[in-house]
């Protein structure tokens, strides 16, 4: 008898225009000790299927067909409060996004505290002495300072850590992972990854993992179940899938995984499209006649460095005092110092709170540096203080960030979130002339005209991100800056952003930098590749030398901990001449 069996599960979105089925007569059974991968693109029904299993199906979705059963007894009619029972003591859920599944007013000591105690019957203190053991299990350091802290005091990865160990503290039966690993590095995924596949053989805990990294699934699951439009079209052991995958579908969302052994002239597309086609580039605009090229001056790399930094520091000022010693700072940059040439894709890589985005944000002029210097094109941006030269500054850089939602005025109207830094720079006479270069830019990135008018939540999150990179363009700049830009995206969607920027920076001359924990990605983007730990740049090489042979211990570990995908098929692939053969 399976741990968790779920047969043949129907689930409906009851609407004004009818009933849209999200998962159609999906059967899986999961054996304690066991680790189930359910991939597949957004809207595949992935989230939906967890979020039934442990109850948390909202209005108007419901469930029409078939039964879950965990340990022999179906537990998909009990009644909300014996449910309440089984959610977080036996079935435990770590979810996407952290900021959802913790509470803003408490601290983390009161929510794993508070979470023990109701299933568990500990004491406060045997509960305060758990909570300190499970963040240094998910790599939390100073823990005992850490747990007197709010959600918005963590970082985005070390939240996400928070919520792991918050499902993990009753030690459950199953638990079920929806993307657990999609805001950490490399490292901190391999610390997780290699808690999670403990916990599951020591304990017997059966895990379902929903993710899109199919790195994450190659390491770490014993089967795969892959799902299209809610419809199971295979499933079996992870080798077997990944290596000689049967059904199409599973072979183009394959395809389209970057890869880490070679590097590619493009990323495959998802092509098994039943019948909606996947938004790609207009080939029919000219981009050397129109907005992007007029009055611009792109031309080739000049040979010298478009941006220069030296000796940059930040420092944060954690707790303020008017006695200096008893002020509390951490230097987030320290004495960084790097070039990036004119048309060059400049990469950073490191874990999170290494100061990647914070380098960033100082070049952008987002953040005020503590020390040292940012040179854009001969000019010291850090010593700009009137507002006329930092616009001119600010309007030939412009920045892509990790999350396009957030990024984005739901209250705005896509034409008037592209427009505005075009009428805030007055780059054009007319009205008509703006909504005309708006109009050519959605054609651009593969959204068209028939955009204009909708607002972000009518988008998904790869057009989202496509809206992102069209408004980065309006102001036709000369520096790119890409946070994350494809983290929280599935693989499909991914290949279609990057291959997007690739374009672009192939056909406009755009200079680069391209900030990712994603390994894969960055061997696949980037000319040259800077590595930073605690705040420090250890090392920069060319991307090829850097993977091939690399120079920091630190780097080797990195690299070490990277999921290896070699056996997967290059059946299609586009490959670079000199990668042929991997390095």
């Amino acid at each position: 008898m399976a741990l968790l069996d779920i047969e043949n599960l129907k689930i409906e979105f009851a609407s004004r225009r009818g009933r849209l089925v999200a998962i159609n007569d999906v059967s899986l059974a999961l054996q304690k000790g066991e680790i189930l991968g359910v991939v597949g693109e957004s809207g595949a029904g992935k989230s939906t299927i967890g979020n039934a299993v442990i109850g948390l199906l909202e209005p108007p979705g419901k469930m029409t067909g078939g039964q879950v059963l965990l340990d022999g007894e179906r537990i998909d009619q009990l009644p909300p409060p014996a449910f309440r029972k089984v959610r977080g003591r036996r079935i435990g859920m770590i979810f996407q996004d952290p900021l959802t599944s913790l509470d803003p007013l408490q601290t983390i000591e009161q929510q794993l505290v508070e979470t023990m105690q109701v299933h568990l019957q500990l004491t406060t203190q045997q509960a305060h002495q758990r909570a300190l053991s499970l963040l240094e299990s998910v790599g939390i350091e100073q823990p005992e300072h850490r747990l007197q802290q709010y959600p918005h005091q963590f970082s985005g990865g070390m939240r996400q850590r928070v919520v792991i160990a918050l499902a993990l503290c009753c030690e459950p039966e199953v638990i079920i992972a929806d993307e657990p690993t999609t805001a950490l590095d490399v490292s901190i995924q391999a610390q997780i990854l290699d808690l999670l596949r403990v916990l599951c053989k020591e304990k017997q805990v059966g895990m379902i993992l929903i993710t899109h990294d199919m790195g994450v699934i190659a390491e770490i699951t014993d089967r795969v179940a892959v799902l299209y439009r809610g419809r199971l079209v295979e499933q079996g052991p992870t080798r077997q899938i990944l290596s000689e995958p049967q059904h199409l579908y599973t072979k183009s969302l394959i395809s389209a995984v970057p890869r880490s052994d070679i590097k590619l002239r493009r990323f495959p597309m998802v092509t098994y499209i039943e019948d909606v086609q996947a938004p790609a580039a207009n080939d029919n605009i000219d981009i050397a006649s129109g907005w992007l090229k007029e009055r611009r001056d792109f031309g080739q790399p000049t040979g010298r460095p478009l941006i220069s930094v030296d000796q940059l520091g930040m420092r944060f000022i954690l707790r303020n005092s008017m006695f200096k010693r008893r002020r509390i700072t951490l230097d987030a940059v320290k004495d960084v110092s790097f070039d990036i040439q004119e048309g060059e894709v400049f990469g950073l890589v490191g874990e999170s709170g290494s100061g990647k985005s914070t380098i960033a944000r100082l070049i952008a002029g987002l953040y005020q540096a503590t020390h040292g210097s940012v040179v854009f094109d001969n000019v010291n941006v850090t010593d700009l203080k009137d507002h006329k030269a930092m616009n001119v500054f600010r309007r030939q850089i412009q920045m892509v960030f990790q999350d396009p939602f957030s990024s984005l005025n739901p209250r705005m109207r896509i034409l008037d979130i592209v427009a505005e830094p075009i009428r805030f720079h007055r780059l054009a006479r007319r009205e008509a002339d703006v909504r005309r270069i708006v109009g050519g830019l959605l054609d651009y990135v593969g959204l068209g005209e028939r955009a204009l008018l909708r607002f972000p939540h009518e988008f998904s999150g790869g057009q989202r991100q496509r809206i992102c990179i069209a408004r980065a363009l309006a102001t036709r700049p000369r520096f790119l800056i890409c946070d994350e830009p494809t983290s929280a995206l599935d693989v499909s969607i991914q290949a279609q952003i990057l291959n997007l920027l690739k374009e672009l920076q192939e056909s406009l001359g755009l200079t680069m930098l391209f900030i990712s924990h994603d390994l894969p990605v960055i061997r696949q983007m980037c000319d040259r590749v800077g590595v930073m730990r605690h705040g420090q740049l250890l090392e920069v090489a060319p991307t090829e030398t850097l993977f091939s042979t690399p120079e920091h211990d630190y780097t080797r570990h990195l690299l070490s901990l990277m999921p290896t995908l070699d056996y997967l098929s290059r059946e299609g692939l586009e490959l670079e001449p000199a990668q042929a053969e991997p390095a």
